[in-house]
């Protein structure tokens, strides 16, 4: 019978791997809580027009990349290509604005896009992100910044660069698209034929382009910084002075535009020089106008989200320590399996991680299966042991031993643990 293999460009997390993402999640989660978030968790699925308002319909992933179907009512539904949107759409129905003067949510979870799988891109991928509402300032752009340089640094993530700019706003922005038309008008044929249709719909995705000669022609037309209006510039130099202050270095990328229509001004990356093209571990910025575009009311904001497997590539666990199964109770013959059983429960019950290989075999193969899950001790029950009511408790570390009565294995094993 043909092995079923699991769907291209998803991916599974085998134990080994799984404990390095736990180990990031709660890093994350510790920090962001130090900031004052609080987490939101958000559907997987959402109605179609969400996205395709908020993220913009001539962007590749409204175009060609969301997983989009009809639901039995005829209803379009999409599985949710990021988390932005998602976050604002609860933060106007849930009416958000009216419990706190402003909001600081996190998420975490899977995103679906049906792009080419490649290294560090997944048809199936994991975010982790976070959103404030109802903070202008350009001082709360710099400590979110702030506060995404100091989990790398807790992570000891290496070689990662802080690039920002600015984007302008819908005061500003018009004479910068106008200059974009007038610098690729005269190069229209020269551009791949996804820029070639935004030049006309949204001159600035030309900007965001990985098509190589897109890029190179990118790399000379007009910039953003140019054509600011004084309060984006004003907006711009506080946040450069706030990171200086925070202490996060950070460098001036003038051609750095975002792919999703509804960023405003501030814009970054975070980028791993060592992760080739896909070289983003976390991105976002300002998006001023997206809560009132979406029916709420006109509310600042800013957002980012990291790619979570882009992060654990760069995440060195050799310093973890290796997960262990705790307690292994090995029981030689069937009366002993018996009351290794009822030990096991009463473990679990204990709250003492236990585990025991319940199809026997010789204390020898027992003893290989605990190494193999790196348990601290094992717990070892014979004929003779079971006559004379006690265990023996044995060390794996050190590799020494010691016979316990029954009735003292819970309160010794929670001292073992303390």
């Amino acid at each position: 019978m043909k092995q079923v293999q699991g769907i291209k460009g998803v991916r599974d997390v085998l134990p080994g791997e799984s404990e390095a993402w736990r180990h990031i999640l709660q890093k994350a989660r510790d920090i962001f809580h130090t900031f004052g978030y609080s987490e939101i968790i958000i559907p997987v699925i959402e109605f179609t027009e969400l996205f395709t308002r908020s993220i913009g319909e001539t962007t590749d992933i409204v175009e060609k990349e969301m997983y989009t179907f009809d639901d039995r009512d005829g209803k379009k539904i999409t599985l949710r290509p990021e988390g932005t949107a998602s976050v604002v759409r609860a933060y106007i129905e849930h009416n958000l604005r009216e419990t706190s003067p402003f909001s600081k949510l996190y998420y975490i979870g899977p995103m679906f896009r049906r792009e080419r799988p490649q290294a560090g891109r997944y048809r199936q991928f994991y975010q982790i992100g976070a959103e404030v509402f109802g903070i202008g300032h350009s001082m709360i752009d710099a400590e979110v910044l702030s506060m995404l340089n100091l989990l790398f640094d807790s992570l000891n993530i290496k070689g990662v660069e802080l690039q920002i700019n600015s984007i302008g706003c819908p005061q500003c922005r018009p004479a910068f698209r106008e200059a974009l038309k007038g610098f690729f008008a005269d190069k229209i044929s020269e551009l791949c034929e996804n820029c070639q249709r935004r030049f006309e719909s949204n001159p600035l995705r030309i900007l965001d382009c990985k098509a190589t000669h897109c890029h190179e022609l990118a790399e000379k037309a007009p910039k953003t910084l140019d054509y600011l209006c004084s309060e984006c510039l004003t907006h711009f130099k506080g946040l450069q002075d706030s990171l200086k202050t925070a202490g996060v270095p950070y460098v001036l990328n003038e051609g750095l535009v975002r792919g999703l229509d509804y960023y405003t001004r501030t814009t970054f990356e975070f980028v791993g020089t060592s992760l080739g093209a896909q070289n983003a571990v976390a991105a976002g910025g300002r998006y001023d106008n997206l809560v009132e575009e979406l029916g709420g009311p006109a509310t600042p904001a800013i957002g980012f989200s990291i790619g979570m497997e882009r992060l654990v590539s760069l995440f060195d666990d050799s310093s973890m320590e290796r997960p262990s199964a705790g307690i292994f109770i090995a029981a030689l013959g069937e009366a002993a399996q018996e009351k290794a059983f009822s030990l096991l429960t009463q473990l679990h019950q204990q709250g003492i991680p236990a585990v025991m290989d319940h199809s026997g075999g010789s204390l020898k193969s027992q003893m290989r299966k605990a190494d193999k899950l790196n348990a601290e001790h094992v717990l070892i029950i014979g004929e003779d042991e079971l006559a004379r009511g006690v265990v023996i408790l044995r060390d794996m570390k050190n590799k020494t031993q010691e016979e316990l009565p029954f009735s003292e294995i819970a309160q010794r094993l929670k001292g073992v643990r303390s």
